[in-house]
């Protein structure tokens, strides 16, 4: 614990401070639905409306263990031949679909002015570790091979994922640098990923209680998905970085898993990979899906899409 209070910015103290007033009940204390039901309330409450697109639409692709849901975003009807976005959202592996990412998906898409494929892949309790690293896995080698649903040839793959999402945003990148799919992963845009194991950790002491996630969540969330600590799918940090993709790696300074993304930073640092790292003073875990309630955050989120431009520019 630091001996003094770590910097939190007014328009998210605000937030912070609201969201402790309306009290409620833990995670760990709720029943899956109604977890579940709150992870899609928060984000429906705090974060800035979806945008308008001219595509916008609900399609499936072929998965392990039956048809694996997509949503697919793009600012524009027609396309030539580019790179394309897929997106993997929060909540632990456990919570969280298209809907609670459905507004964050859209400025994605927006910004970047590229195709965005969310994926709704399986999540714990129901099928645990790794059937949603086995689902991203599958939906991005399924866009990777140029289906006629895209209507233009993916000429690479962005990667970009929220906490769990940024999890899976990193071992995908593992699986298909092992086997390649047929289109490269050209970048890699883990936010506030869980990279090595957050148990023990400073950030997770300090960051404990009061800043929307909390350690009795990510206990939660270990529990339901059951991930194995000796698989680079569980915990990518034990993977091979050798050839990680180009990355904007980003993590929040209030964030009690803060410090697995940091290791994973350095990892890639070690490895001698490209890597730009965003580390958002004064914000939370979650901070890209609540812009409408800290306006401050959507300017983190449009340096996030400058530095992955940056990044596309030079590959």
């Amino acid at each position: 614990m630091s001996d003094h209070a770590p910097y939190v910015r007014p328009d998210m103290k605000a937030f912070l401070d609201a969201l402790a007033a309306m009290g409620g009940p833990k995670i760990a204390d709720m029943t899956l639905e109604e977890a579940r039901g709150s992870y899609l309330a928060l984000h429906g409450m705090a974060d800035r409306p979806a945008r308008e697109l001219a595509v916008i639409r609900d399609l499936t692709c072929p998965g392990p263990a039956g048809d694996i849901a997509l949503r697919l975003y793009d600012a524009r009807e027609n396309r030539e031949a580019g790179p394309v976005i897929t997106f993997y959202h929060g909540g632990g592996f456990v919570i969280g679909d298209l809907d609670t990412h459905h507004n964050l998906c859209t400025e994605i898409a927006a910004l970047m002015d590229l195709p965005l494929f969310a994926v709704d892949y399986r999540c714990a309790p129901e099928a645990p570790f790794p059937a949603a690293i086995d689902d991203c896995e599958a939906a991005t080698r399924w866009i990777a091979s140029n289906p006629a649903e895209l209507g233009r040839q993916a000429t690479g793959i962005i990667t970009i994922g929220d906490s769990a999402g940024g999890t899976a945003t990193i071992a995908v990148g593992q699986l298909l640098n092992d086997t390649p799919a047929d289109a490269q992963v050209v970048l890699q845009v883990p936010l506030f990923p869980l990279a090595s194991d957050a148990i023990g950790s400073a950030s997770l002491e300090e960051f404990a209680d009061g800043f929307v996630l909390t350690k009795t969540a990510i206990e939660f969330f270990d529990v339901a998905y059951q991930a194995d600590r000796g698989d680079p799918r569980g915990f990518p940090i034990i993977g091979d970085h050798s050839n990680a993709p180009p990355t904007v790696l980003v993590t929040a300074s209030l964030d009690p898993i803060r410090d697995s993304g940091r290791d994973y930073a350095k990892a890639l640092v070690d490895a001698g990979r490209d890597v730009i790292f965003l580390e958002m003073r004064g914000l939370t875990h979650s901070f890209t899906n609540l812009r409408g309630a800290v306006p401050s955050a959507q300017s983190d989120l449009e340096r996030i899409v400058a530095a992955m431009k940056s990044l596309l520019g030079d590959a």
